[in-house]
């Protein structure tokens, strides 16, 4: 068992999913801090931190704390390793479709082939979208106009993950700690 799944109440704590505000209570920040410290040492043991550090950093946009590291050292790994994630869409998963939700041109000719003799009413209820959206596509897709698609930038390899890791994580643990007020000696 992992950690995080043996200590919930740590990894799932209100607090960690993201840093309390420079105006929180000093003993809300030193819980936070406390909690910090204990999940990167479950992490640090646990068998499963590489795959799920690349995972959380190459695959899925996640929140909390993951992986021996908070959203925003995700972040900065991202950007060090341009890395581009989306956030799941987690209504798109579960199949609910809210209205006014884009649809992409790759799925409307992707049901279109998989239902050749249905109505583009039909489809368009499928979808959740509007007959003309349908249409829309299915002419652009006639005439050679497919919307331009991103081309996905390669995933990095396990390796430049974790350096990046090391970078960020190393330099962010050599900062000094910035207090509300300046001691002079």
């Amino acid at each position: 068992m992992t950690g995080c799944i043996a200590r919930s109440d740590i990894f799932q704590h209100r607090l960690m999913e993201e840093p309390p505000p420079a105006s929180a209570t000093r003993r809300t920040r030193e819980r936070y801090e406390q909690l910090v410290r204990e999940a990167k040492a479950l992490c640090a043991s646990c068998p499963l931190f590489t795959d799920c550090l690349y995972s959380a950093v190459a695959e899925h946009d996640v929140s909390g704390f993951v992986a021996g590291t908070t959203a925003v050292q995700r972040r900065s790994i991202r950007n060090l390793l341009d890395v581009e994630v989306q956030a799941d869409d987690f209504d798109q998963l579960a199949g609910a479709r809210g209205t006014r939700r884009p649809v992409s041109h790759e799925e409307v000719l992707r049901l279109r082939t998989q239902y050749p003799n249905d109505s583009l009413e039909s489809l368009a209820m499928r979808l959740g979208c509007s007959l003309s959206t349908v249409k829309r596509h299915l002419r652009r897709a006639r005439r050679g106009q497919s919307p331009a698609a991103k081309t996905p930038r390669p995933r990095p390899e396990v390796n430049a993950v974790l350096d990046a890791f090391d970078t960020v994580v190393d330099h962010q643990q050599c900062q000094p700690r910035r207090t509300g007020s300046s001691r002079v000696a």
